[in-house]
């Protein structure tokens, strides 16, 4: 049954369910032989997610909350909150924005991010979350398809923002976030500073049910066009309830001696960025190093000058801190464990990046997706961590309250496979999204049973610890048998010579398709494609080998969160 809510109530309404939810619960069933967590489960609480933010901000209210590594610029707990309920108020009064309205973040990496997320929360709104590299007409798709009412923005953005929206024949109110002194407001922006800093008389917002949509983020899912994902406040509440489970507590209570630093060069319109670095860090007290853009100088800088404590990153992040000469061991004096995700990072670069931050320091991997609220297994478990030898490569279990099945690809009937045996993943629990937005087929087409389709490949082992070998729709079919991308692209960077790798099926007139390889060489190294089929051929079945190619690269496109941007590559 859900609850209304009230702003007003959030620190003993919150402080009382927390409590009920670190009451271990005993016994639970396990569906369908699924594998599920190794600690007992938990009451997720009712309440909105931005409750449990605000209930965390009035405990750490004189901490910083976030910081602008270029600027300076920063903002206490307190002045979050303070700012956020002062925005709210002035999207539905200046802007007449009404309760379920979406309202879309069109921002880098800033402290701004954060106000602007839980000022729409608490004004009864919801955020969709735009990629601010994106054109023209992907910023106008999202902004049709997800009906948005408003745009937070910068003034860099802003004539994009506004092209994007008459695009749609709409005249979208455009927020703007001034990023430095004397900065000048665009003609038509409405000043966020003003917004913030004004206070307005009128009651807080009475909420309905925590099946309310929250987040509206854009995913492909397991095949097609961006779809909007509804994460709802529940979902999300369900998240950090999960992450905070005393077996998965890696943080500390902030003091006046000591506070977490996490860098946050995630980006923050990613469900990983948002969900698990911005929202969750809050939630723990955290203070949040904002960089705009991952710039090699800027974050070897902040990692000199800051003594980091947590570091969530993607693969390419975690090759970077491995392999960069002038990343120095010694930054990583304080850090108490890093949480690679988005992507899988094989064993050899997890043993190189091992190397560099030393053998104390725990390196945990992570799997969920934006369909999952960004959390579905993790290796960070006390009970899990006694033993790290064994989870080296794996992205661990999975959280409390969470179920998986590892189905063959073709499989209809939701069967689950043995150990070792390669299909699809597929996940149960509270944070899975309630649907795709407006597309029903897809959503029915996703979902089974209750049951999360992934659309990615993996397996678990003796141990029930889960490996995620590749995307269903990025398999290579060579002669009928499958081959995993992610595999290959691993064995290809053991090569000395090599410093990233790709690799895609092309087609062929006799096998269907075959895997080719695309290869960026490492500086002043010479490489000789003979000398890597070799290496190739040595490690892999014959079907795996590189019968497609190799072809020489000055970089591997990406998005901004490490994943391989394969549709990019040449498939001619």
């Amino acid at each position: 049954m859900y609850v209304s809510c009230r702003i007003v109530s959030s620190s003993k309404k919150v402080s009382s369910f927390f409590s009920i939810a670190r009451k271990l619960s005993g016994s639970k069933s396990l569906p369908e032989n699924a594998i599920c967590c190794p600690s007992t489960d938990i009451i997720i609480p009712q309440v909105t997610l931005q409750e449990i933010v605000y209930s965390k901000i009035e405990q750490f209210h004189k901490y910083i909350a976030t910081e602008d590594v270029i600027t300076g610029k920063k903002y206490t707990f307190e002045q979050v909150r303070t700012k956020a309920r002062n925005l709210s108020k002035a999207l539905r009064k200046r802007l007449n924005l009404q309760r379920g309205d979406v309202v879309a973040i069109l921002l880098p990496n800033t402290p701004e991010y954060i106000i602007s997320s839980l000022g729409i929360l608490e004004a009864g709104l919801v955020i969709t979350s735009c990629n601010p590299i994106y054109t023209q007409k992907e910023i106008s798709s999202q902004l049709d398809d997800s009906e948005a009412k408003a745009i937070i923005t910068i003034p860099a953005l802003f004539s994009i923002a506004r092209a994007a929206s008459l695009a749609i024949k709409q005249h979208i109110p455009i927020i703007c976030i001034k990023t430095k002194e004397g900065e000048t407001l665009p003609l038509g922006g409405i000043c966020f500073e003003e917004l913030v800093n004004t206070e307005i008389d009128m009651p807080d917002i009475e909420f309905g049910s925590t099946n309310d949509l929250a987040f509206l983020p854009y995913s492909s899912g397991t095949t097609g066009l961006p779809k909007g994902v509804e994460l709802t406040h529940n979902n999300l509440v369900s998240m950090n309830a999960q992450a905070i489970h005393p077996d998965y507590q890696l943080f500390d209570t902030p003091s006046e001696t000591f506070q977490d630093i996490i860098p946050g060069v995630l980006p923050m319109f990613h469900i990983y960025g948002f969900t698990i670095l911005a929202l969750n860090g809050l939630v723990n007290g955290s203070k949040l190093l904002t960089i705009p853009r991952f710039q090699p100088d800027l974050f070897i800088s902040m990692m000199k000058h800051h003594k980091v404590t947590v570091v969530y990153a993607a693969p390419p992040l975690a090759l970077f801190m491995a392999q960069h000469e002038d990343i120095k061991s010694e930054y990583f004096s304080k850090l108490k464990f890093l949480m690679s995700g988005a992507a899988p990072l094989g064993s050899m670069d997890e043993e190189r990046l091992q190397n560099k931050l030393g053998k104390d320091v725990p390196i945990l991997q992570g799997y969920g997706m934006t369909e999952s609220s960004g959390i579905v297994t993790i290796c960070a478990s006390k009970i899990l961590m006694k033993s790290m030898k064994d989870l080296r490569g794996s992205v661990g279990k999975p959280v409390p309250n969470t179920f998986i099945k590892v189905v063959g690809v073709d499989d209809t009937t939701g069967e689950q496979l043995g150990p070792n045996e390669p299909g699809e993943i597929w996940i149960k629990g509270p944070q899975i999204m309630r649907g795709y937005f407006k597309k029903p087929k897809e959503t029915e087409a996703a979902l089974k049973n209750g049951w999360l389709k992934s659309g990615d490949i993996g397996y678990y082992n003796e141990k029930k610890l889960l490996f995620i070998t590749d995307r269903l729709k990025e398999l290579i079919k060579v002669k009928g048998f499958q081959v995993a991308p992610a595999e290959l692209e691993g064995i290809l960077r053991e090569f000395p010579a090599v410093k990233e790798a790709a690799v895609v099926g092309v087609p062929h007139p006799v096998l269907g398709e075959a895997p080719k390889a695309y290869i960026v060489p490492k500086t002043n190294m010479s490489l000789d494609p003979e000398e890597l089929h070799r290496f190739v051929a040595e490690r892999v079945a014959k079907y795996k080998q590189l019968t497609g190619g190799i072809e020489f690269v000055e970089s591997i496109p990406k998005n901004p969160s490490g994943k391989i941007l394969r549709r990019l590559l040449n498939k001619s």
